[in-house]
């Protein structure tokens, strides 16, 4: 390369100049955003009571950390598997039609679970209502958010920052969820906080599922054809294991942080330390949305993951609770950036069709994640004590590390690949986003978008189909 010739950029290479940075403001002056917003919010609080809620409901009643938390598994495994298919519902037929039976279906199987756990019916019974309560759970943050792609899919950089938003919500929810149901719990009875629980969920959905005007437009089934797939991509699949290990972190701490405290003779500072560590979480959301990045999002993924990895790797040899909450707020402040980056990618990997499905199967991910999590350290905890519990955050988001650094490849969008193929190589995916970024033009009727999601949209030539 002779000297003054400028080197393709890489796809983790910084842009030539620096994105244009919307703040929280502009954002919530999106004609119609409060009118979904709000509802939103209480509709989505309960998903950080209900695992919460059924351990403490079924440790009181059965006396085994182990029990509970699988009870509260089997619910997040329901969620996790069922979710994603009601995401799909969701593309094809509408929000409003997927809601309405969720929100009673989880109402009843709520308080069929109170009903057996209260009178002291067998393991497999809880599992069996606790099954259909996770997989009732009304898919909120996923819905909100394909709400926001339909309004902001011309604007990038605004949906960056809904995004952001969006994870400072559920970050907000982590902070106020496990605190209500631990307060709820203590205060009146475990089973109570199951009850505010599910009245939250009908309220919340009944009142979200009525604001169409703002909902997305349906994609239906074509004749003869399914329709498009978000687990069609390798980079959603991708995104969805390393949200798996995400999930660990959250089940992991919220069995871990109840029997540390009880075990410290300070059960009611549960739902205060898992607040703390959520709360770090908020903050960095808080803050990673006002920032405009230079850097792309697979590169601020991969980063922000390692620094999880790297908070996680303190939390079981600490002390006390003090430690344990100053321990949980610095691991905290990996969250919301790593999830953040992970919704900024998968938008950019699948077709409008399937985006309420693909963000569906992370948050069913974490869902998942948060099973293995919980179940394995209540285990972990019965057989070694609540330190052993810390174990399993740092070995769940290691994995998810690992799988990241090997296949960071397939964070590329589709459309970028199929842009760059005149100057694919050896290299694979990385020489074809190298040739997009440097200019190499797109064959006609492709569309393309930055692999960060933070590029504009641009159709090049006729006939594109996205």
């Amino acid at each position: 390369m002779s000297p003054g010739t400028p080197a393709p950029a890489g796809p983790d290479a910084a842009p030539a100049s620096a994105p244009a940075r919307v703040g929280y403001a502009e954002l919530l002056r999106t004609p119609g955003a409060w009118t979904f917003l709000v509802p939103a919010f209480a509709a989505r609080l309960p998903y950080a009571m209900l695992s919460l809620g059924i351990v403490l409901l079924v440790l009181d009643t059965h006396g085994s950390y182990g029990t509970a938390g699988a009870v509260a598994a089997v619910s997040a495994v329901a969620q996790a598997l069922v979710g994603p298919q009601t995401g799909r519902l969701a593309d094809r037929h509408g929000q409003a039609a997927v809601l309405l039976p969720s929100v009673a279906v989880h109402a009843v199987s709520v308080a069929a679970l109170i009903g057996l756990a209260l009178g002291h019916a067998p393991a497999w019974a809880l599992f069996a209502a606790a099954a259909p309560a996770g997989a009732s759970v009304p898919q909120i943050g996923a819905m909100v958010r394909a709400r926001w792609v339909s309004r902001l899919s011309d604007s990038p950089a605004t949906l960056n920052t809904a995004f952001a938003f969006e994870s400072v919500t559920d970050e907000f929810t982590f902070v106020v969820g496990p605190v209500l149901a631990t307060a709820i719990a203590t205060t009146v009875t475990p089973s109570a906080a199951l009850i505010a629980e599910a009245a939250l969920t009908v309220a919340g959905g009944l009142a979200f599922a009525a604001q169409r005007r703002t909902a997305p437009a349906r994609h239906p089934r074509t004749a003869g054809g399914r329709g498009p797939s978000a687990l069609s991509s390798p980079g959603v699949r991708l995104l969805a294991g390393a949200f798996l290990g995400v999930g660990t972190v959250f089940g992991a701490m919220q069995v871990s942080v109840t029997a540390f405290a009880e075990s410290v003779g300070r059960a009611g500072a549960s739902g205060t330390v898992y607040g703390i560590f959520a709360g770090g979480s908020m903050l960095a959301g808080v803050l990673y949305g006002l920032v405009a990045w230079r850097r792309s999002a697979r590169s601020r993924m991969l980063g922000c993951y390692a620094l999880l990895v790297l908070g996680c790797s303190t939390l079981w040899a600490m002390p006390n609770l003090t430690a344990l909450s100053v321990a949980g707020l610095l691991c905290g402040l990996a969250i919301a950036p790593t999830l953040i980056t992970g919704y900024t990618l998968v938008e950019t990997l699948v077709s409008d069709g399937a985006k309420t499905e693909a963000f569906t199967w992370l948050t069913g991910a974490i869902g998942l994640g948060l099973a293995v999590g919980s179940t394995v350290a209540g285990r972990l905890i019965d057989s070694g004590g609540p330190s052993a519990g810390f174990l399993v955050p740092v070995v769940g988001a290691g994995l998810g590390l690992v799988a990241l650094v090997a296949l960071r490849g397939l964070l590329v969008a589709p459309r970028d690949a199929a842009t760059a193929a005149p100057v694919r190589s050896a290299s694979g995916a990385q020489a074809a986003d190298d040739g997009l970024r440097a200019g190499v033009p797109a064959p006609a009727g492709t569309a393309s978008r930055d692999a960060d999601g933070t590029g504009p949209r641009q159709l090049v030539g006729a006939g594109t189909g996205h």
